[in-house]
C-alpha cells in the first residue's frame, strides 16, 4: 500500500533539484537517497530514485536519479508524492502513528462532543500539531495531557481539551 509522503511545489535551481512540502512522518527515513517515490499528477505518474536530501528553508530539497536540468522535473510541479508504506526501517513505537493513518479522523472531546476532522499535521520541534477543521479550525497539540485516546480502526480522536483550546 501507498502512503502519501509530499508535493512538488516548485522546482529549485536550474539542475533539477525540487521543493517538497513534507506531508509525512519519518521525513529523514523516507527521502534518504536511494529511496524510490511515485510523482503522480493527472494522468503522469513517474517513479523518483532520490539521489541528494537536504532541508531548506522549512522546505525537503530532493534531486533525483537522471534529473539533471529544470525541464526534466518542471512537468511534475505540483505533484503528489507516494511511498511504499511498509518500511522496513520505520518501527512505530506506542503512541506514534502513521500521518496517512491520523489525517481524516474525527476529534472529539471527552463528552463525545464532535470538534471536527483532522486535515493536516505539522512539527513543531516539541509534538506534533495537528489541524481540526470544524465549525473552525483548531489546532491540537499531540500530547498526552491532551489527545486521550486514538482509535486508528475507528478513524476516532478523543481529547480532553485544554483551558482556551476551543476558544
Amino acid at each position: 500500500m501507498e502512503v502519501e509522503v509530499g508535493q512538488i511545489v516548485n522546482t529549485h535551481g536550474i539542475k533539477g533539484e525540487v521543493k517538497v512540502k513534507s506531508n509525512s512522518d519519518f521525513t529523514d527515513t523516507r527521502f534518504q537517497p536511494g529511496e524510490v517515490l511515485t510523482a503522480k499528477l493527472n494522468q503522469t505518474e513517474k517513479d523518483l530514485t532520490i539521489t541528494s536530501y537536504r532541508v531548506h528553508k522549512g522546505f525537503h530539497m530532493l534531486k533525483f536519479e537522471g534529473i539533471d536540468n529544470i525541464n526534466d522535473i518542471e512537468y511534475l510541479k505540483g505533484a503528489t508524492l507516494y511511498q511504499e508504506r511498509d518500511h522496513e526501517e520505520i518501527e512505530l513505537e506506542e503512541n506514534e502513528f502513521y500521518y496517512s493513518d491520523i489525517i481524516g479522523c474525527t476529534v472529539f472531546d471527552d463528552n463525545e462532543q464532535p470538534i471536527g476532522r483532522i486535515t493536516s499535521i505539522f512539527e513543531t520541534g516539541a509534538n506534533d500539531v495537528w489541524v481540526v477543521k470544524g465549525d473552525k479550525e483548531y489546532l491540537i497539540p499531540y500530547i498526552a495531557d491532551v489527545v486521550k485516546e486514538v482509535d486508528v480502526e475507528g478513524k476516532k480522536v478523543i481529547i480532553t481539551p485544554m483551558e482556551g483550546l476551543l476558544d
